[in-house]
This record gives C-alpha cells, structure tokens and sequence, in this order.
C-alpha cells in the first residue's frame, strides 16, 4: 500500500507543482522496509491514497484544466495520461493484494 501511495503522490505532485523535484530510482518509490513501521501505518497509507485521489478527482472536474494539454512543467505529457497512468497503476497493485490476501 505504501508504494501505492508513494507512486501516487508523485505522480500528483508532477501534475501540480512547478518546479517538479523527480524522485530517485527506485529508492523514492519504495517503503524503507517491507513491514509497516507501526500498527497504524497501513490505515494512513490509505488515507493518504484517499486523499491523493480526492485530489486527482478535483483536477480532472477543474474546467481550466485541459486533460489533453501538456503539464506545463513536465516532459510533454498530458494531464490524461498522467491520471491514467495513476489509476493503472493503483489498479495493478490492488489486484497484487488481492490476490495475497485470497491466498492467504
């Protein structure tokens, strides 16, 4: 859940906000260790995910928001890819989940 949420605020913060500070490869998009560091810690991954998909939602229903026009600070790519790519991306990891919950 955490890279979820880590890939998922990045991919936010590229949509809004100039300059945009890229994250190391793969280090920034990876929890430090594979267990939460504390009971409460997967509870507010998903509440970040929430929220950062609250916001996606705000953007994408922005009319001054051209979906098919380029983020102004990024590298060609449109704001309807970047929210694509999220979603795919959230998408694939929430079935990876589903299916380790289901087999264990």
């Amino acid at each position: 859940m955490e890279h979820i949420r880590l890939a998922q605020t990045d991919i936010l913060e590229y949509c809004q906000k100039a300059p945009y500070a890229e994250r190391p490869w793969p280090a920034g998009y990876w929890p430090k260790t594979p267990e939460p560091p504390s009971p409460q810690a997967w509870d507010e991954s998903v509440e970040a995910v929430r929220r950062d998909r609250a916001e996606f939602q705000s953007l994408i229903s922005d009319p001054a928001v051209d979906l098919f026009g380029s983020v102004p600070h990024g590298m060609k790519h449109t704001y309807l890819r970047e929210v694509l790519v999220a979603a795919d991306h959230s998408a694939f990891h929430v079935g990876q989940l589903t299916v380790v919950k289901r087999l264990l």
